[in-house]
């Protein structure tokens, strides 16, 4: 099982510090939610933890290695990421489209291999999407389409999956349906890290939370406890009080 350790992380975008300082460690076998205000840095400090954005200073590893250090194609093979937004410009068949997260397993040329078409269907099967297999890409809906891309990304089964903002688009069947499927992968070994607004799907499904404000960690831990009353309502510049009942917990904003 592999830990992602990301320490002392100092990034700039646009001339602007977005990211002051950050250390977090994210567990295998744990799910951990990334949350905040727009504008924290929540998107910007995934980037970082895929290897998509070289920070200023600090440095990110995969278990003992750090990410420079590993081939492209090694870490397409471990690491999965699925960004916020993303679209689909060819028509190209839903079935391809998941296909295409198993590029580092793919020939060059040809049909695909026999040996990946279980996974394939098992991530369609996962993702409800096997009635829209052969279906154009480009003629799906957004939450349609939100379900592609998440195939897509687990249907490797990557030791590392970082998603950003996995339900947004979804109805809330699909969207926890989507959570679900990020749980299953954390309980298979997986390390698995998602930005979310969805804060009460995060209290319901992950077991850790790192809360990001302003470019830096404000609490990190265990998800009972992070979300807290005064750790939200600071974190969000708004009253928040957590509610429990026999179907659990809730958080409520207030006035």
């Amino acid at each position: 099982m592999t830990v992602l350790t990301l320490e002392a992380i100092t990034l700039r975008r646009g001339g602007r510090l977005v990211l002051d300082g950050v250390d977090a460690r994210f567990a295998a076998g744990r799910l951990t939610a990334v949350i905040g205000p727009n504008g924290a840095g929540k998107s910007s400090l995934l980037e970082v933890a895929a290897g998509l954005l070289t920070p200023e200073r600090g440095s990110v590893r995969l278990g003992d290695t750090t990410l420079p250090a590993l081939r492209r194609q090694e870490l397409a093979r471990r690491r999965a990421y699925l960004p916020q937004r993303v679209g689909v410009d060819w028509p190209i068949s839903v079935e391809r489209v998941v296909a295409l997260g198993l590029l580092p397993q793919l020939p060059a040329f040809g049909g695909l291999p026999a040996a990946l078409l279980p996974a394939i269907e098992r991530a369609l099967e996962d993702c409800d999407l096997l009635a829209l297999r052969d279906r154009p890409a480009t003629d799906l809906s957004g939450g349609e389409l939100a379900r592609v891309l998440l195939a897509r990304a687990i249907v490797g089964d990557p030791e590392l999956l970082i998603v950003d903002e996995p339900t947004a688009d979804l109805d809330p069947r699909h969207a926890i349906d989507a959570a679900r499927r990020l749980r299953a992968r954390a309980d298979a070994g997986r390390t698995v890290v998602m930005a979310i607004h969805d804060i009460d799907l995060a209290f319901r499904f992950a077991d850790d939370v790192v809360a990001v404000r302003e470019g830096k960690i404000i609490a990190a831990g265990r998800t009972d406890e992070v979300m807290r009353d005064q750790t939200l309502s600071a974190l969000y510049d708004v009253q928040v009080r957590i509610v429990r009942d026999e179907y659990g917990p809730t958080i409520r904003f207030l006035d």
